[in-house]
């Protein structure tokens, strides 16, 4: 059935298609009998839980950053199967992002290259959308960034004040210095802005009776020696864990024609062209530390062989973006399956 669906959707912008599909799912699970199909149809059926970061997940499957930035969707998607449902990327003030077009679809190589630019409500628009959840047992993590206006010498009070914001109405944190598509954020990721940026959070989180867990999502064009920086950086500061990886900047290997990679221009690659790094950057840290950092491994995810190589490589946990809107819903109900 999705398959006709996304036949229809995929003549549309990517970016109204996106918002079209979410309205529909929105519009289904509104209905009672269509609920009861949708739920039964998707939600996975016999499905073990895992414990980890304190917080008890009931499955291994999330829905990745950047799908719902706004907490718009989180009851949907937990309806539909998925274990845990990341927001954001959030900034402290609401921001548009960069000008459209800026989602792009590769139909050959099942991968998007997005530039969007956390285009976002602000934090006060998704602590609202929070506090009027419907009690639920999906983990929410909140993803946070910073300001495109912000300097980068002022990141920390961006990234703290999402922190205070949200502290109360989420489940973990993402630190976010890894977006290709923010100017200068990646250089957020060298070893000294890094430690600051996080030692800051680290210190706020422990203010709180209740602290966070807190993870860092990392690039997959970092090179060896600036993994081996993250890894000591995580380990000296007390960051909890790591998500490995976001999009990335290189365009090897594609099938689409160069023209076309050319016309579309700058963004964030995501999709099967990024699984392999991805998978090559959870299996390093996970052999360097001795599997004494916990990962949750995201990029190129789309069936269930590449589901079972990212927690065979070292993750504990995956998420899902851009295979889901290639596979549509079931792909969940198939990863839970194999991540059991």
């Amino acid at each position: 059935m999705y398959k006709l669906l996304r036949s229809i959707l995929f003549r549309l912008s990517t970016e109204k298609a996106h918002s079209t599909a979410l309205s529909l799912f929105e519009l289904g699970l509104s209905i009672p009998i269509l609920s009861s199909v949708l739920k039964k149809s998707y939600a996975p059926a016999n499905h073990t839980g895992v414990d980890l970061f304190g917080l008890h997940f009931k499955n291994r499957v999330g829905l990745a950053a950047g799908f719902d930035k706004n907490g718009d969707h989180i009851e949907a998607m937990s309806a539909l199967g998925f274990g845990f449902v990341e927001v954001g990327t959030v900034t402290p003030k609401p921001q548009a992002g960069n000008p459209q077009p800026r989602l792009f679809r590769l139909k050959k190589d099942e991968a998007l290259i997005n530039r969007m630019g956390f285009n976002n409500k602000g934090v006060d628009y998704l602590v609202e959308q929070l506090k009027g959840l419907k009690k639920s047992e999906v983990i929410i993590g909140g993803n946070i960034g910073k300001n495109k206006t912000t300097p980068n010498e002022d990141a920390v009070e961006d990234y703290i004040i999402c922190f205070k914001k949200l502290h109360d109405h989420v489940d973990y944190f993402v630190v976010n210095v890894s977006s290709p598509n923010t100017p200068n954020l990646r250089a957020l990721q060298d070893k000294e802005p890094l430690t600051a940026l996080l030692q800051s959070v680290v210190s706020e989180n422990k203010k709180y009776t209740r602290p966070r867990p807190i993870l860092l999502k990392i690039a997959p064009d970092l090179s060896w020696s600036q993994i081996d920086d993250v890894i000591d950086i995580v380990q000296s500061v007390g960051v909890d864990g790591v998500i490995a990886t976001n999009t990335t900047i290189s365009r090897a290997g594609l099938r689409t024609a160069e023209e076309t990679i050319q016309d579309i221009g700058n963004g964030g690659l995501s999709g099967v062209p990024v699984q392999d790094r991805s998978t090559e950057v959870i299996r390093y840290i996970n052999e360097k530390t001795a599997g004494n950092i916990t990962i949750i491994g995201v990029g190129g995810i789309h069936d269930a062989a590449s589901a079972k190589e990212k927690m065979e490589a070292g993750a504990s946990l995956i998420q899902l973006y851009t295979g889901f809107i290639y596979e549509g819903p079931a792909i969940v109900r198939e990863l839970v399956a194999a991540t059991n």
